[in-house]
């Protein structure tokens, strides 16, 4: 993590410009009489009320989701962010609690067809069909490019059968500059007769087991799927099988139409909605899984402001994702990332291990 630096200079002009405390009389020892006192406690106090920080690091933000420590916890949503390469001329990739990198598959896959995106009320459908360049190109091209960056760099992976998961860990583990993983398990277990993998605890479970047999050097998130009956049955299927955290949760299918065409507006017939629409049903969600489990949650929904973040912090995540914020304003999560800041350091009083949980201990 950045170290804080010497004071700016515009903090060294504010500590000159700042009134000096007007000293009381009466004291003929200074060194330890009534003046030295009151003058050591405006220094005690100087330092809670003024307390400075670097230009590189506004307020202290770190927390640890398992054994992973983070700078905040602010980090861009897979399939949002490319593999970070493609924001990091327009983001300080160093100022994020990290990203999460497009989803790896064993092979390459080249996507759905085009349109991909479509703009909804209050959020947007995404249809990309999971293109990415495959694994090892991924291990190859990107990453070494990748490490030069001080923020954790997640790898989203996924599969359609155990093996797919598997090799792909297998790959990664072998490989330098990654923080963990997060695997997404919304994919259709194409050995099962294509049932989400997500949609049953037993199914959770196996794939968590298997690929936690490979994962030894880093955390392992597991994404889980919105389109279950009791998502915190499902969130103990995964923490039992190993899952060091859970992200909650993935995007909701759904279609968008023109009726004077009788097509879809995307390449395919449906996609995933996400955006501000879907915030309140996460939330939700979040909430219930935090009831479930004692594995940190990283909460994924509609995350455009700091009141956002906070909300989700409230009901118990320990950090969130910033998605489709970032298609509108690339420099959403590192926007977030100041406004956090500014939230705490206008409230001194205030910490992030107080807001989190709130809505829990408030409702119990």
């Amino acid at each position: 993590m950045r170290r804080a630096g010497p004071l700016s200079s515009r903090a060294q002009n504010l500590r000159l410009r700042r009134p000096q405390p007007q000293i009381p009389d009466g004291s003929s020892n200074p060194l330890n009489g009534p003046a030295a006192r009151y003058r050591a406690e405006q220094e005690r106090l100087r330092g809670i009320l003024f307390r400075e920080v670097s230009s590189a690091g506004a307020v202290d933000l770190s927390l640890k989701i398992g054994a992973l420590r983070l700078r905040n916890p602010i980090l861009a949503a897979s399939g949002t962010f490319g593999y970070g390469l493609e924001f990091a001329h327009l983001v300080e990739l160093d100022r994020l609690g990290g990203f999460v990198t497009k989803g790896l598959s064993r092979e390459p896959i080249e996507g759905a067809p085009a349109p991909r995106l479509c703009e909804t009320p209050s959020g947007m459908l995404n249809a990309v069909g999971l293109q990415n360049v495959g694994v090892r190109a991924f291990v190859a091209e990107k990453l070494p490019v990748l490490r030069k960056f001080d923020t954790a760099i997640i790898a989203n992976v996924f599969g359609y059968t155990l093996e797919d998961y598997v090799e792909v860990l297998r790959v990664l583990e072998d490989a330098d500059g990654l923080a963990g993983y997060e695997l997404n398990i919304s994919c259709p277990n194409v050995k099962r007769g294509g049932m989400q993998f997500a949609s049953d605890p037993a199914s959770v479970a196996e794939v968590v087991r298997a690929a936690r047999s490979v994962v030894t050097k880093r955390p392992l998130w597991v994404k889980l799927s919105p389109l279950v009956t009791d998502i915190g049955l499902i969130a103990r299927a995964a923490e039992e099988a190993g899952a060091d955290a859970l992200t909650v949760a993935n995007t909701y299918p759904a279609m968008a139409i023109d009726y004077r065409t009788g097509k879809s507006r995307l390449g395919n017939q449906t996609g995933g909605l996400s955006g501000p629409a879907i915030k309140p049903i996460t939330l939700r969600l979040v909430w219930e899984t935090r009831k479930a489990v004692k594995t940190p949650i990283v909460g994924l929904g509609g995350v455009e402001t700091v009141e956002d973040v906070l909300d989700y912090l409230a009901v118990g995540a320990s950090a969130v994702q910033v998605g489709t914020a970032s298609f509108a304003d690339p420099k959403a999560s590192q926007r977030l990332v100041a406004g956090l800041e500014g939230v705490f350091r206008g409230r001194n009083s205030i910490t992030i291990n107080e807001i989190r949980g709130k809505f829990l201990s408030e409702n119990s």
